[in-house]
């Protein structure tokens, strides 16, 4: 592995380099040591890595040296970097990184998503801003409003991209793309890359490095993977059990954001230590939840899928498929919450009879065999 902080040739500022330490990254991994020169070059790059693989800091340590090396200033609602991604806890999470890396630099990094006071942003923006992080939404509509400009970022990155191709971002994209400068470095960070993403790339990036590397569905090694059959009323009890018996951060995925606060009571009711997420929940809730697990006030969360990717918790023990997916590339998503950064970890299916035909679908979109338990 290349030593990326040798004081020899060092690739970034002392102060990065201190920030970078201070986020746990002391070397480069593979994904890092690969991207952090295609950036500094200035080249466009478009990275094709699973979640997980330290793709934060793969683009927001060059954000920083990039803002170092330019003579602009800031400027009142101009921000230099533009990061955007998909979902509110995803930004809040790139945002503390960003924070984190940046902490003994003089850039302020702004958060621009929605479940958050508009006023409070407009605020944060009117005071100057260096890096904005973003939801497309929430970005369009304080474009809109005035509040926000573009012409002064020359640098963007879009994180978690095949996230967000749906019609929707598709049309997002639309809108703020010509409020973007012709001449501006950008990278485009997916775990895969369908055909729409292709296009969107086309758009975007000139002449791109593309570096990509393996997706590995599945870490059997690392993540025991089981699945149990459970019928729907055996479900609650089932996991009550499972929940109470279980030491160590539990994350339980359900279907419904009403199954999410059923079965939230039903816990609390148990005695059990939890907090639950979804998308019907204002921004601040959201962030709690995800705080009280972190911070150990609580030991299980129960969410939709609005945590399936990006959300980076230490050590969580169990991953729990309440219901499965129906999309293998989400049960992937899902289960990559345990066995972060190396760690190993377990995650459990539960599964009724009308569910066996999407459990077997993903043993064949995996290529793994899920051992079956009582």
């Amino acid at each position: 592995m290349t030593e990326a902080f040798s004081t020899d040739t060092p690739l970034f500022d002392p102060l990065i380099i201190a920030g970078l330490k201070q986020v746990g990254i002391d070397k480069p991994n593979e994904v890092q040591t690969r991207v952090w020169p295609e950036v500094l070059s200035g080249k466009d790059v478009l990275l094709i890595a699973q979640t997980g693989s330290g793709k934060t800091a793969a683009y927001a340590a060059p954000a920083f040296q990039h803002l170092l090396a330019s003579k602009d200033t800031r400027q009142p609602g101009a921000p230099r970097v533009l990061i955007l991604a998909p979902t509110r806890e995803l930004v809040t999470q790139i945002a503390g990184v960003c924070r984190q890396i940046g902490r003994r630099l003089a850039f302020r990094t702004r958060l621009l998503c929605g479940g958050l006071p508009k006023d409070a942003q407009v605020e944060a923006l009117a005071e100057g801003v260096d890096i904005a992080v973003a939801t497309p939404g929430r970005l369009i509509d304080l474009l809109m409003s005035g509040a926000c400009r573009l012409d002064a970022t020359t640098m963007l990155v879009i994180d978690e991209v095949d996230q967000m191709l749906d019609e929707d971002f598709l049309t997002a994209m639309d809108e703020i793309i010509p409020h973007l400068p012709d001449r501006r470095q950008a990278m485009l960070c997916s775990a895969t890359l369908p055909a729409a993403g292709r296009a969107l790339a086309n758009r975007l990036l000139y002449k791109p490095v593309t570096l990509e590397f393996a997706t590995q569905t599945v870490t059997p090694r690392r993540i025991k993977q089981r699945a149990m059959f459970v019928e729907t009323e055996e479900k609650p009890a089932t996991l009550t059990r499972l929940c109470a018996e279980t030491e160590g951060r539990q994350i339980v995925f359900l279907r419904t954001k009403a199954s999410v606060d059923q079965i939230g009571k039903l816990l609390r009711k148990a005695g059990l230590s939890i907090a639950v997420l979804h998308g019907d929940l204002a921004q601040g809730a959201r962030q709690k939840a995800v705080d009280a697990l972190r911070a150990g006030r609580a030991q299980i969360l129960l969410t939709t899928d609005v945590a399936a990717r990006g959300l980076d918790i230490d050590d969580v023990a169990l991953v729990v498929n309440y219901d499965l997916p129906e999309k293998a590339e989400t049960y992937v998503h899902r289960i990559g919450r345990t066995a972060r950064a190396g760690k190993r970890g377990a995650a459990l299916a539960f599964c009724t009879r009308d569910e066996r035909v999407l459990l077997r679908a993903i043993e064949k979109e995996i290529g793994y065999r899920i051992s079956i338990v009582s």
